[in-house]
């Protein structure tokens, strides 16, 4: 079965990429622009993994890897931030709040997607 991967991301140039990138290397992708079409997606599905952007419009990254953390359906999904959130205190906070993992933007996607497949196998 494949494991699902939400993109939460209010850039579309990033949300393209990284959904051409998860989609070639065999995940189920769900997307949402926004933290309110994120909340809502997951009132719904469990993916396995959520790449999650930081700096959004209505509901920022902290508060959905927040609200993710504390729902029992969710708590085994791992939540990788993609920020340009860079200094060390907003690492930290990602890290304070339950991410798996904070990668700063600029990105390497094949970084990236071997983070991912490590997060993805150690679950499994």
């Amino acid at each position: 079965m494949k494991k699902k991967v939400l993109i939460v991301d209010d850039e579309p140039n990033i949300v393209m990429s990284l959904e051409f990138l998860m989609r070639k290397n065999d995940y189920e992708v769900f997307i949402a622009r926004n933290g309110s079409e994120a909340l809502e997606l997951l009132s719904g599905k469990v993916p396995d993994l959520i790449l999650l952007d930081i700096m959004m419009p209505d509901v920022d990254g902290y508060e959905i890897c927040m609200i993710v953390k504390q729902e029992p359906r969710l708590k085994d999904s791992k939540v990788v931030f993609l920020s340009a959130k860079s200094k060390v205190s907003d690492i930290e906070k990602g890290y304070e709040l339950g991410a798996d993992l904070y990668i700063t933007k600029p990105f390497s996607t094949r970084n990236l997607l071997k983070s991912v497949n490590q997060l993805l196998n150690e679950a499994s």
